[in-house]
């Protein structure tokens, strides 16, 4: 795997990938549009994040790449590449209840507030990505 150079794009499979952890100073891509919605990503070094429609979808600390992002009514599920392990908010339904599953571990059950955000802190492996599943409940 690696950062995504052109910040933001389409795999074959409709999924999304972006982010780019290795760049020194903030870049952005807007308007990027996947089946009708429009996306904007803004990346570095110490931050990456996802919006959707101008709403919150994935932000992490310090920056990422994300790769075969897929989101959907029932959850999540990328893959995070970074140097280092990684804080994830997630932008998901309100006050729901997920099953957080990292590299095929089940990690338990979150729950999300009024604002809908789960926050997940990601080990990252001698592999240098986790594999990251988020299922509602």
């Amino acid at each position: 795997m690696s950062v995504i150079k052109d910040l933001i794009t389409v795999d074959e499979n409709n999924a999304i990938s972006f982010g780019d952890y290795e760049l020194d100073q903030k870049a952005k891509k807007s308007d990027f549009e996947v089946r009708g919605d429009r996306y904007k990503v803004k990346t570095f070094r110490e931050s990456t994040r996802l919006e959707r429609n101008d709403a919150l979808v994935y932000e992490s600390e310090p920056g990422t790449a994300v790769h075969d992002f897929v989101w959907n009514e029932n959850g999540v599920s990328f893959c995070v590449e970074c140097p280092n392990d990684c804080q994830v908010v997630l932008g998901l339904s309100d006050e729901a209840t997920y099953r957080v599953i990292v590299d095929g571990r089940d990690t338990g059950m979150m729950d999300t507030g009024r604002g809908g955000k789960l926050v997940l802190s990601i080990e990252i492996g001698e592999s240098g990505s986790a594999k990251v599943e988020v299922i509602r409940a």
